[in-house]
């Protein structure tokens, strides 16, 4: 299975469903909340998504080597190769 890591924001709602459409899924996945984060980290959160071809939001998914910026269970899907 592909590695999922979500880079999300504490409070943002978004985030908060993309890991529960995940933990529904029952998919394995790293969660990390950018603004728990040091200063130092979040500079290279920002700049790992950024580098994704990202504009640096949240949630932010990498599945794989692909990412997904946002909530978008259809893309979450097809990254994973579910139907």
């Amino acid at each position: 299975m592909k590695k999922v890591v979500i880079y999300a924001l504490s409070t943002c709602l978004w985030c908060k469903k993309t890991k529960k459409y995940f933990e529904d899924k029952k998919v394995p996945f790293e969660a990390v909340d950018y603004d728990k984060q040091t200063e130092e980290r979040q500079e290279e959160m920002m700049k790992e998504m950024k580098g994704s071809g990202c504009t640096g939001s949240f949630p932010f998914t990498r599945i794989g080597a692909s990412c997904v910026q946002g909530y978008d269970p259809d893309e979450f899907d097809k990254l994973l190769e579910r139907k």
